[in-house]
Protein backbone atom coordinates (compact mmCIF):
# COMPACT_ATOMS: atom_id res chain seq x y z
CA UNK A 1 0.00 0.00 0.00
CA UNK A 2 0.93 3.53 -0.89
CA UNK A 3 1.55 6.16 2.08
CA UNK A 4 -0.54 9.00 2.24
CA UNK A 5 2.30 11.49 1.99
CA UNK A 6 3.70 9.76 -1.34
CA UNK A 7 0.11 10.41 -3.08
CA UNK A 8 0.13 13.73 -2.11
CA UNK A 9 3.92 14.14 -3.59
CA UNK A 10 1.98 12.48 -7.01
CA UNK A 11 -0.96 14.93 -6.91
CA UNK A 12 1.52 18.06 -6.39
CA UNK A 13 3.66 16.62 -9.29
CA UNK A 14 0.97 16.10 -11.64
CA UNK A 15 -0.93 19.64 -10.59
CA UNK A 16 2.78 21.00 -11.70
CA UNK A 17 2.74 18.96 -15.46
CA UNK A 18 -0.61 20.33 -15.77
CA UNK A 19 0.53 24.29 -16.22
CA UNK A 20 3.82 23.25 -17.63
CA UNK A 21 4.65 23.16 -20.87
CA UNK A 22 3.40 19.83 -22.86
CA UNK A 23 6.34 19.87 -25.30
CA UNK A 24 9.13 22.15 -27.12
CA UNK A 25 7.09 22.06 -30.01
CA UNK A 26 3.83 23.34 -28.24
CA UNK A 27 5.82 25.93 -26.53
CA UNK A 28 7.55 26.78 -29.87
CA UNK A 29 4.18 27.56 -31.25
CA UNK A 30 2.78 29.55 -28.05
CA UNK A 31 5.89 31.95 -28.62
CA UNK A 32 4.32 33.10 -32.06
CA UNK A 33 2.88 36.54 -31.64
CA UNK A 34 -0.93 37.25 -32.43
CA UNK A 35 -2.06 39.95 -35.02
CA UNK A 36 -5.14 42.22 -34.45
CA UNK A 37 -5.69 44.19 -36.82
CA UNK A 38 -8.74 47.30 -36.42
CA UNK A 39 -10.34 47.71 -39.36
CA UNK A 40 -13.71 49.92 -40.35
CA UNK A 41 -16.05 47.22 -40.84
CA UNK A 42 -15.82 42.93 -41.13
CA UNK A 43 -18.32 40.91 -43.55
CA UNK A 44 -21.16 38.93 -42.29
CA UNK A 45 -19.99 35.86 -44.11
CA UNK A 46 -16.88 34.39 -45.65
CA UNK A 47 -18.15 32.88 -48.73
CA UNK A 48 -15.55 33.77 -51.05
CA UNK A 49 -17.46 34.11 -54.76
CA UNK A 50 -19.85 36.21 -52.46
CA UNK A 51 -17.65 38.45 -50.57
CA UNK A 52 -15.77 40.78 -53.73
CA UNK A 53 -15.35 43.67 -51.25
CA UNK A 54 -12.38 45.52 -49.14
CA UNK A 55 -13.53 44.06 -45.88
CA UNK A 56 -14.53 40.43 -47.46
CA UNK A 57 -11.54 39.62 -49.50
CA UNK A 58 -8.62 40.92 -46.88
CA UNK A 59 -9.99 38.25 -45.11
CA UNK A 60 -10.23 35.52 -47.15
CA UNK A 61 -7.11 35.55 -48.99
CA UNK A 62 -5.94 34.65 -45.95
CA UNK A 63 -8.49 31.63 -45.14
CA UNK A 64 -8.40 30.36 -49.28
CA UNK A 65 -5.88 29.95 -51.93
CA UNK A 66 -5.88 29.90 -56.09
CA UNK A 67 -4.47 27.39 -58.37
CA UNK A 68 -2.22 30.26 -59.72
CA UNK A 69 -1.21 32.99 -57.65
CA UNK A 70 -0.55 36.96 -58.52
CA UNK A 71 2.92 37.67 -56.88
CA UNK A 72 2.29 41.18 -56.10
CA UNK A 73 6.35 41.27 -54.43
CA UNK A 74 7.69 39.89 -57.78
CA UNK A 75 9.44 43.82 -57.61
CA UNK A 76 9.12 44.67 -54.13
CA UNK A 77 6.34 47.10 -54.64
CA UNK A 78 3.60 45.51 -53.71
CA UNK A 79 1.60 46.37 -57.00
CA UNK A 80 3.31 43.69 -59.26
CA UNK A 81 1.41 41.26 -60.94
CA UNK A 82 3.72 38.12 -62.13
CA UNK A 83 1.39 34.74 -62.61
CA UNK A 84 3.19 31.86 -59.89
CA UNK A 85 2.40 28.69 -59.26
CA UNK A 86 -0.18 28.31 -56.71
CA UNK A 87 -2.37 25.48 -56.09
CA UNK A 88 -1.55 24.12 -59.23
CA UNK A 89 2.16 23.50 -59.12
CA UNK A 90 2.13 23.68 -63.11
CA UNK A 91 -0.34 24.65 -65.87
CA UNK A 92 -0.24 24.37 -69.94
CA UNK A 93 -2.81 25.47 -72.31
CA UNK A 94 -3.58 22.07 -74.56
CA UNK A 95 -5.32 23.51 -77.46
CA UNK A 96 -7.30 26.60 -78.71
CA UNK A 97 -9.88 26.24 -75.79
CA UNK A 98 -8.13 24.67 -73.13
CA UNK A 99 -5.60 24.28 -70.07
CA UNK A 100 -4.28 22.08 -68.16
CA UNK A 101 -3.43 22.16 -64.43
CA UNK A 102 -1.17 19.81 -62.48
CA UNK A 103 -2.39 20.12 -58.79
CA UNK A 104 0.63 19.89 -55.57
CA UNK A 105 -0.36 17.08 -53.78
CA UNK A 106 -0.77 16.36 -49.95
CA UNK A 107 -2.17 19.97 -49.74
CA UNK A 108 -4.49 19.52 -46.93
CA UNK A 109 -7.70 21.11 -46.38
CA UNK A 110 -8.48 23.19 -42.93
CA UNK A 111 -10.67 19.77 -42.04
CA UNK A 112 -8.06 17.43 -43.08
CA UNK A 113 -9.20 16.32 -46.75
CA UNK A 114 -6.51 16.38 -48.74
CA UNK A 115 -6.92 18.89 -52.15
CA UNK A 116 -7.89 16.40 -55.32
CA UNK A 117 -9.34 17.79 -58.66
CA UNK A 118 -13.16 17.08 -58.07
CA UNK A 119 -12.33 20.01 -55.23
CA UNK A 120 -11.33 21.92 -57.89
CA UNK A 121 -13.82 21.12 -60.41
CA UNK A 122 -17.00 21.54 -57.91
CA UNK A 123 -15.62 25.48 -57.10
CA UNK A 124 -16.26 26.33 -60.57
CA UNK A 125 -19.04 24.65 -61.01
CA UNK A 126 -20.88 25.50 -58.31
CA UNK A 127 -20.60 29.39 -59.30
CA UNK A 128 -22.22 28.78 -62.86
CA UNK A 129 -25.63 27.02 -61.76
CA UNK A 130 -28.59 29.19 -62.85
CA UNK A 131 -29.75 29.81 -59.86
CA UNK A 132 -26.34 30.37 -57.67
CA UNK A 133 -26.96 33.32 -55.39
CA UNK A 134 -23.79 35.13 -55.70
CA UNK A 135 -23.76 36.41 -59.48
CA UNK A 136 -20.78 38.43 -59.71
CA UNK A 137 -18.81 35.07 -59.43
CA UNK A 138 -20.18 33.72 -62.54
CA UNK A 139 -19.16 36.78 -64.19
CA UNK A 140 -15.72 35.91 -64.00
CA UNK A 141 -16.65 32.15 -65.35
CA UNK A 142 -19.03 32.41 -67.73
CA UNK A 143 -16.72 31.44 -70.28
CA UNK A 144 -15.91 28.28 -69.17
CA UNK A 145 -17.78 25.28 -71.07
CA UNK A 146 -16.66 22.43 -68.61
CA UNK A 147 -14.31 21.72 -65.94
CA UNK A 148 -13.27 17.87 -65.91
CA UNK A 149 -11.10 15.94 -63.35
CA UNK A 150 -8.16 13.60 -65.36
CA UNK A 151 -7.23 12.06 -62.14
CA UNK A 152 -7.26 13.14 -58.83
CA UNK A 153 -4.33 15.74 -59.61
CA UNK A 154 -5.20 16.70 -63.26
CA UNK A 155 -7.73 19.04 -63.99
CA UNK A 156 -8.44 20.14 -67.27
CA UNK A 157 -10.76 23.62 -67.82
CA UNK A 158 -11.91 24.02 -71.26
CA UNK A 159 -13.41 27.31 -72.51
CA UNK A 160 -16.26 28.12 -74.90
CA UNK A 161 -13.67 29.86 -77.02
CA UNK A 162 -10.34 31.30 -76.84
CA UNK A 163 -9.57 33.12 -73.86
CA UNK A 164 -6.80 35.42 -73.75
CA UNK A 165 -7.06 35.83 -69.69
CA UNK A 166 -7.70 32.37 -68.46
CA UNK A 167 -4.44 32.75 -66.24
CA UNK A 168 -5.72 35.98 -64.79
CA UNK A 169 -9.06 34.48 -64.37
CA UNK A 170 -7.75 31.31 -62.22
CA UNK A 171 -5.91 33.60 -60.39
CA UNK A 172 -8.24 36.49 -59.59
CA UNK A 173 -10.92 37.35 -57.23
CA UNK A 174 -13.97 34.10 -57.10
CA UNK A 175 -11.58 32.27 -57.82
CA UNK A 176 -10.74 30.52 -54.48
CA UNK A 177 -11.42 26.93 -53.98
CA UNK A 178 -13.25 25.50 -51.84
CA UNK A 179 -13.83 22.09 -50.09
CA UNK A 180 -16.33 19.85 -51.69
CA UNK A 181 -17.14 18.07 -48.42
CA UNK A 182 -17.57 20.68 -46.43
CA UNK A 183 -19.76 22.88 -49.19
CA UNK A 184 -22.36 20.26 -50.08
CA UNK A 185 -22.65 19.72 -46.13
CA UNK A 186 -23.27 23.21 -45.05
CA UNK A 187 -24.65 25.19 -48.32
CA UNK A 188 -24.24 28.36 -49.97
CA UNK A 189 -25.01 30.13 -46.64
CA UNK A 190 -23.80 27.92 -44.05
CA UNK A 191 -19.95 27.13 -45.51
CA UNK A 192 -19.99 30.90 -45.36
CA UNK A 193 -20.09 30.92 -41.86
CA UNK A 194 -17.40 27.59 -41.34
CA UNK A 195 -15.60 28.18 -44.38
CA UNK A 196 -12.85 25.23 -45.29
CA UNK A 197 -10.21 26.39 -47.56
CA UNK A 198 -6.55 25.69 -47.55
CA UNK A 199 -4.92 28.97 -47.15
CA UNK A 200 -2.23 29.59 -44.13
CA UNK A 201 -5.23 30.29 -41.11
CA UNK A 202 -8.49 29.12 -40.60
CA UNK A 203 -11.43 30.47 -38.77
CA UNK A 204 -11.70 30.28 -35.32
CA UNK A 205 -14.66 32.74 -34.75
CA UNK A 206 -17.09 35.52 -36.57
CA UNK A 207 -18.80 37.66 -34.46
CA UNK A 208 -21.19 39.89 -36.78
CA UNK A 209 -20.18 43.24 -35.83
CA UNK A 210 -17.45 43.01 -33.61
CA UNK A 211 -14.42 40.48 -35.05
CA UNK A 212 -13.39 37.52 -37.40
CA UNK A 213 -10.71 35.48 -35.36
CA UNK A 214 -8.08 33.30 -37.68
CA UNK A 215 -6.12 30.67 -36.04
CA UNK A 216 -2.87 29.73 -37.94
CA UNK A 217 -3.18 26.56 -40.43
CA UNK A 218 -0.06 24.52 -39.06
CA UNK A 219 0.08 22.67 -42.02
CA UNK A 220 -0.37 25.28 -44.67
CA UNK A 221 1.84 23.80 -47.97
CA UNK A 222 3.70 27.34 -47.95
CA UNK A 223 5.24 27.35 -44.85
CA UNK A 224 4.04 27.37 -41.39
CA UNK A 225 2.50 30.80 -40.60
CA UNK A 226 4.31 33.03 -38.70
CA UNK A 227 1.34 34.74 -36.20
CA UNK A 228 -0.42 32.24 -34.10
CA UNK A 229 -3.94 34.33 -34.40
CA UNK A 230 -5.02 37.01 -36.42
CA UNK A 231 -7.56 38.87 -34.83
CA UNK A 232 -9.65 41.46 -37.04
CA UNK A 233 -11.61 43.91 -35.12
CA UNK A 234 -14.27 46.22 -36.37
CA UNK A 235 -13.53 49.77 -35.04
CA UNK A 236 -15.62 52.08 -36.90
CA UNK A 237 -13.89 55.20 -35.58
CA UNK A 238 -10.60 56.74 -36.75
CA UNK A 239 -9.54 57.82 -33.59
CA UNK A 240 -10.53 54.78 -31.47
CA UNK A 241 -8.43 52.75 -33.89
CA UNK A 242 -5.36 55.30 -34.24
CA UNK A 243 -5.40 55.70 -29.94
CA UNK A 244 -5.56 51.61 -30.08
CA UNK A 245 -2.59 51.56 -32.30
CA UNK A 246 -0.32 54.04 -30.11
CA UNK A 247 -1.44 52.10 -26.92
CA UNK A 248 -0.30 48.77 -28.16
CA UNK A 249 -3.98 47.34 -28.61
CA UNK A 250 -2.89 46.90 -32.12
CA UNK A 251 -0.62 46.01 -33.81
CA UNK A 252 -2.03 47.50 -37.94
CA UNK A 253 -4.90 49.83 -38.12
CA UNK A 254 -6.32 50.03 -41.97
CA UNK A 255 -8.62 52.64 -43.64
CA UNK A 256 -6.71 55.60 -42.58
CA UNK A 257 -7.39 59.01 -44.05
CA UNK A 258 -4.51 61.23 -45.21
CA UNK A 259 -5.18 64.36 -42.65
CA UNK A 260 -3.80 61.94 -39.64
CA UNK A 261 -0.80 59.95 -41.26
CA UNK A 262 1.70 63.26 -40.22
CA UNK A 263 0.30 62.62 -36.71
CA UNK A 264 1.10 58.74 -36.52
CA UNK A 265 3.99 58.97 -38.31
CA UNK A 266 5.82 60.65 -35.07
CA UNK A 267 5.65 58.02 -33.11
CA UNK A 268 8.77 56.27 -33.00
CA UNK A 269 7.39 53.03 -32.56
CA UNK A 270 4.82 53.63 -35.67
CA UNK A 271 5.02 52.98 -39.59
CA UNK A 272 2.70 54.98 -42.23
CA UNK A 273 2.26 52.23 -44.91
CA UNK A 274 0.79 53.35 -48.71
CA UNK A 275 0.03 52.73 -51.45
CA UNK A 276 -2.40 53.74 -54.51
CA UNK A 277 -4.66 51.35 -54.71
CA UNK A 278 -5.91 49.54 -58.62
CA UNK A 279 -9.38 51.08 -57.62
CA UNK A 280 -11.33 53.69 -58.33
CA UNK A 281 -14.25 55.41 -56.04
CA UNK A 282 -17.31 55.89 -57.92
CA UNK A 283 -20.70 57.05 -57.75
CA UNK A 284 -24.00 54.61 -58.52
CA UNK A 285 -27.32 56.63 -60.56
CA UNK A 286 -30.15 54.80 -60.72
CA UNK A 287 -31.15 55.12 -63.64
CA UNK A 288 -34.86 54.89 -63.09
CA UNK A 289 -35.40 56.95 -60.08
CA UNK A 290 -37.25 60.49 -60.50
CA UNK A 291 -34.57 63.35 -62.22
CA UNK A 292 -32.26 60.59 -62.54
CA UNK A 293 -34.35 58.81 -65.65
CA UNK A 294 -32.76 61.38 -67.93
CA UNK A 295 -29.22 60.93 -68.85
CA UNK A 296 -28.48 64.55 -69.05
CA UNK A 297 -29.30 64.98 -65.12
CA UNK A 298 -26.70 62.09 -64.86
CA UNK A 299 -24.35 63.81 -67.27
CA UNK A 300 -24.71 67.00 -65.14
CA UNK A 301 -24.09 65.70 -61.96
CA UNK A 302 -20.34 64.12 -63.25
CA UNK A 303 -19.46 67.27 -65.00
CA UNK A 304 -20.37 69.50 -61.68
CA UNK A 305 -17.80 67.26 -59.88
CA UNK A 306 -13.96 68.89 -59.62
CA UNK A 307 -11.93 65.90 -59.44
CA UNK A 308 -8.57 67.64 -58.81
CA UNK A 309 -10.18 69.96 -56.36
CA UNK A 310 -11.35 66.62 -54.08
CA UNK A 311 -7.89 65.44 -54.78
CA UNK A 312 -6.23 68.34 -53.66
CA UNK A 313 -8.88 68.69 -50.58
CA UNK A 314 -9.16 65.34 -48.91
CA UNK A 315 -5.89 63.79 -50.30
CA UNK A 316 -3.45 66.03 -50.56
CA UNK A 317 -3.04 65.46 -53.87
CA UNK A 318 -1.97 61.48 -53.54
CA UNK A 319 -4.85 59.85 -55.14
CA UNK A 320 -5.06 59.21 -59.02
CA UNK A 321 -7.53 60.33 -60.98
CA UNK A 322 -8.40 58.00 -63.61
CA UNK A 323 -8.80 58.77 -67.41
CA UNK A 324 -12.01 57.34 -67.75
CA UNK A 325 -12.92 53.75 -66.26
CA UNK A 326 -9.68 52.00 -66.83
CA UNK A 327 -6.64 51.63 -65.15
CA UNK A 328 -2.73 51.42 -67.01
CA UNK A 329 -2.27 48.07 -66.08
CA UNK A 330 -4.34 46.89 -68.47
CA UNK A 331 -1.15 47.56 -70.86
CA UNK A 332 -1.96 47.56 -74.51
CA UNK A 333 -5.69 47.77 -73.85
CA UNK A 334 -4.88 50.90 -71.64
CA UNK A 335 -5.64 54.29 -73.48
CA UNK A 336 -3.80 57.14 -72.81
CA UNK A 337 -5.76 59.41 -74.92
CA UNK A 338 -9.03 58.84 -73.15
CA UNK A 339 -9.65 62.15 -71.29
CA UNK A 340 -12.41 60.58 -69.22
CA UNK A 341 -15.29 61.92 -67.02
CA UNK A 342 -14.07 65.78 -67.21
CA UNK A 343 -15.39 68.90 -65.14
CA UNK A 344 -17.41 71.14 -66.92
CA UNK A 345 -19.68 73.25 -64.89
CA UNK A 346 -20.82 75.41 -67.82
CA UNK A 347 -21.95 72.27 -69.74
CA UNK A 348 -23.66 71.01 -66.27
CA UNK A 349 -25.20 73.86 -66.11
CA UNK A 350 -26.68 73.85 -69.83
CA UNK A 351 -27.76 70.33 -69.59
CA UNK A 352 -29.82 70.91 -66.33
CA UNK A 353 -31.58 73.74 -68.34
CA UNK A 354 -32.22 71.50 -71.42
CA UNK A 355 -33.67 68.36 -69.07
CA UNK A 356 -36.45 71.20 -67.54
CA UNK A 357 -34.88 69.96 -64.05
CA UNK A 358 -37.21 72.06 -60.98
CA UNK A 359 -35.54 71.38 -58.23
CA UNK A 360 -36.78 67.89 -57.76
CA UNK A 361 -34.43 66.49 -54.50
CA UNK A 362 -31.86 63.84 -55.62
CA UNK A 363 -30.96 61.91 -52.72
CA UNK A 364 -27.58 60.10 -52.04
CA UNK A 365 -26.97 57.45 -50.03
CA UNK A 366 -23.48 57.00 -48.38
CA UNK A 367 -22.27 54.95 -45.32
CA UNK A 368 -20.30 57.50 -42.95
CA UNK A 369 -16.94 55.05 -42.56
CA UNK A 370 -16.71 52.34 -45.15
CA UNK A 371 -14.98 53.99 -47.70
CA UNK A 372 -12.39 56.74 -46.36
CA UNK A 373 -13.35 60.05 -46.97
CA UNK A 374 -16.84 58.92 -48.28
CA UNK A 375 -18.74 61.53 -46.11
CA UNK A 376 -16.17 64.23 -46.39
CA UNK A 377 -16.25 63.80 -50.48
CA UNK A 378 -20.14 63.60 -50.39
CA UNK A 379 -20.34 67.05 -48.55
CA UNK A 380 -17.97 69.04 -51.05
CA UNK A 381 -20.21 67.31 -54.28
CA UNK A 382 -23.56 68.06 -52.62
CA UNK A 383 -22.06 71.73 -53.00
CA UNK A 384 -20.45 71.58 -56.58
CA UNK A 385 -23.79 70.20 -57.40
CA UNK A 386 -25.55 73.09 -56.12
CA UNK A 387 -23.92 75.92 -58.02
CA UNK A 388 -25.04 73.91 -61.49
CA UNK A 389 -28.98 73.67 -60.19
CA UNK A 390 -28.85 70.39 -58.41
CA UNK A 391 -30.70 69.70 -55.58
CA UNK A 392 -28.80 66.83 -53.67
CA UNK A 393 -29.52 65.37 -50.20
CA UNK A 394 -27.13 63.03 -48.19
CA UNK A 395 -28.64 60.70 -46.04
CA UNK A 396 -25.92 59.06 -43.79
CA UNK A 397 -26.35 55.26 -43.00
CA UNK A 398 -24.78 52.95 -40.66
CA UNK A 399 -25.37 49.96 -43.32
CA UNK A 400 -27.71 48.92 -46.66
CA UNK A 401 -29.32 46.15 -45.09
CA UNK A 402 -32.55 48.45 -43.96
CA UNK A 403 -32.44 50.72 -47.16
CA UNK A 404 -34.54 49.75 -50.58
CA UNK A 405 -32.22 48.96 -53.46
CA UNK A 406 -34.77 51.06 -55.24
CA UNK A 407 -34.93 54.23 -53.05
CA UNK A 408 -31.46 54.64 -53.44
CA UNK A 409 -31.13 57.28 -56.01
CA UNK A 410 -27.03 58.02 -56.07
CA UNK A 411 -24.79 55.48 -54.42
CA UNK A 412 -20.97 55.19 -52.98
CA UNK A 413 -19.37 52.48 -54.42
CA UNK A 414 -15.70 51.27 -55.24
CA UNK A 415 -14.20 49.07 -58.35
CA UNK A 416 -11.30 46.84 -58.79
CA UNK A 417 -9.24 46.10 -61.26
CA UNK A 418 -9.82 42.23 -60.75
CA UNK A 419 -7.30 41.35 -63.63
CA UNK A 420 -5.69 43.22 -65.63
CA UNK A 421 -8.21 43.73 -68.75
CA UNK A 422 -11.52 45.83 -68.72
CA UNK A 423 -13.04 42.56 -68.95
CA UNK A 424 -11.75 42.38 -65.59
CA UNK A 425 -12.89 45.65 -64.51
CA UNK A 426 -15.41 47.31 -66.46
CA UNK A 427 -16.99 44.52 -67.75
CA UNK A 428 -17.53 42.01 -64.43
CA UNK A 429 -18.66 45.04 -62.09
CA UNK A 430 -20.98 46.75 -64.72
CA UNK A 431 -21.82 44.02 -66.71
CA UNK A 432 -24.98 41.36 -67.04
CA UNK A 433 -23.88 39.71 -64.04
CA UNK A 434 -22.99 43.33 -62.09
CA UNK A 435 -24.79 44.65 -59.04
CA UNK A 436 -25.93 47.69 -61.17
CA UNK A 437 -27.79 45.13 -63.52
CA UNK A 438 -28.70 42.48 -60.99
CA UNK A 439 -29.01 42.96 -56.94
CA UNK A 440 -29.50 46.91 -57.66
CA UNK A 441 -31.25 47.36 -60.60
CA UNK A 442 -30.12 51.23 -61.12
CA UNK A 443 -28.79 50.28 -64.25
CA UNK A 444 -31.74 48.91 -66.76
CA UNK A 445 -33.25 49.12 -70.59
CA UNK A 446 -32.08 48.83 -74.12
CA UNK A 447 -28.18 50.76 -73.51
CA UNK A 448 -27.27 47.54 -71.11
CA UNK A 449 -28.45 45.22 -73.98
CA UNK A 450 -25.98 46.89 -76.45
CA UNK A 451 -23.28 47.27 -73.47
CA UNK A 452 -23.43 43.24 -72.88
CA UNK A 453 -23.01 42.88 -76.53
CA UNK A 454 -20.05 44.86 -76.60
CA UNK A 455 -18.37 42.42 -73.51
CA UNK A 456 -19.29 39.00 -75.17
CA UNK A 457 -17.50 40.36 -78.45
CA UNK A 458 -14.62 41.79 -76.27
CA UNK A 459 -14.60 38.11 -74.33
CA UNK A 460 -14.72 35.99 -78.11
CA UNK A 461 -11.77 38.57 -79.82
CA UNK A 462 -8.28 37.62 -79.09
CA UNK A 463 -6.68 40.26 -81.81
CA UNK A 464 -5.29 43.39 -79.38
CA UNK A 465 -6.18 45.78 -81.65
CA UNK A 466 -9.71 44.78 -82.62
CA UNK A 467 -10.27 44.41 -78.53
CA UNK A 468 -9.07 48.16 -78.06
CA UNK A 469 -11.54 49.40 -80.44
CA UNK A 470 -14.53 47.44 -78.55
CA UNK A 471 -13.47 48.55 -74.96
CA UNK A 472 -13.23 51.92 -76.86
CA UNK A 473 -17.15 51.25 -77.58
CA UNK A 474 -17.87 49.98 -73.81
CA UNK A 475 -16.42 53.05 -72.53
CA UNK A 476 -17.98 55.27 -75.41
CA UNK A 477 -21.56 53.96 -74.13
CA UNK A 478 -20.92 53.32 -70.52
CA UNK A 479 -19.94 57.52 -70.44
CA UNK A 480 -22.98 58.78 -72.57
CA UNK A 481 -25.27 56.61 -70.49
CA UNK A 482 -23.99 57.59 -67.08
CA UNK A 483 -24.84 55.38 -65.16
CA UNK A 484 -22.07 56.02 -62.42
CA UNK A 485 -19.12 58.15 -62.33
CA UNK A 486 -15.17 57.38 -61.33
CA UNK A 487 -14.20 59.91 -59.02
CA UNK A 488 -10.09 58.59 -58.09
CA UNK A 489 -8.27 55.81 -57.25
CA UNK A 490 -7.43 56.39 -53.31
CA UNK A 491 -4.96 56.00 -51.49
CA UNK A 492 -4.84 52.93 -48.95
CA UNK A 493 -2.75 53.81 -45.83
CA UNK A 494 -1.79 51.49 -42.88
CA UNK A 495 -0.80 52.51 -39.18
CA UNK A 496 1.89 49.97 -38.49
CA UNK A 497 3.86 48.75 -35.62
CA UNK A 498 7.34 48.93 -36.62
CA UNK A 499 7.73 45.43 -35.09
CA UNK A 500 5.47 43.87 -37.93
CA UNK A 501 7.17 43.30 -41.17
CA UNK A 502 4.30 43.28 -43.84
CA UNK A 503 3.95 45.05 -47.11
CA UNK A 504 0.77 46.52 -48.21
CA UNK A 505 -0.55 45.82 -51.98
CA UNK A 506 -2.62 47.83 -54.43
CA UNK A 507 -5.26 45.27 -53.88
CA UNK A 508 -7.20 45.31 -50.94
CA UNK A 509 -5.59 42.11 -50.16
CA UNK A 510 -4.44 41.71 -46.80
CA UNK A 511 -1.87 38.62 -47.74
CA UNK A 512 -0.27 37.54 -44.07
CA UNK A 513 1.62 34.67 -45.35
CA UNK A 514 4.90 33.90 -44.16
CA UNK A 515 7.00 35.31 -47.07
CA UNK A 516 4.95 38.44 -46.37
CA UNK A 517 5.02 39.22 -42.45
CA UNK A 518 7.22 38.52 -40.22
CA UNK A 519 8.59 40.07 -36.59
CA UNK A 520 11.07 41.82 -34.63
CA UNK A 521 11.26 41.45 -30.83
CA UNK A 522 8.51 43.87 -29.10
Amino acid sequence: MIPASRWLRFAVAAMLCAFAPLSASAATADSRPELVVAVAEIPEGLEPSKELSNMGTRITYNIFDTLIRRDFLADGSGTAAKLVPGLAESWKRIDNNGMELHLRKGVKFHNGDELTADDVVFTFERMLKPDYPAPEGKAYFSIFDRIEAVDPYTVRIYTKYYDTLLEHRLSSWASWIVNKRAYEKLGFDEFGRAPVGTGPYKLRSLNSGESIVLDANDDYYGGRPTARRVTFRMVPEVAARISGLVSGEFDIIANLPPDQLSTLAAYPDIDVRSVVLSNTHMLVFNTSAGPLKDKRIRQALSLAVDRKALNDALWGGQAVIPNGHQFPEFGDMYDPSRPGQTYDPEKAIALVKEAGYRGEPIVMYTQANYYVNALSAAQIMQEMWKTVGLNVKLQVIENWKAVKNEDVMIRNWSNSNRYPDPLGSLAVLWGANGAPQTSWKSWTGPATEAFNKLIAELERTSDTAERKAIFGKMLDLWEDETPGMTLYQPLESYGVKKSVHWKPYSFYYMDLRPYNLSFSAR
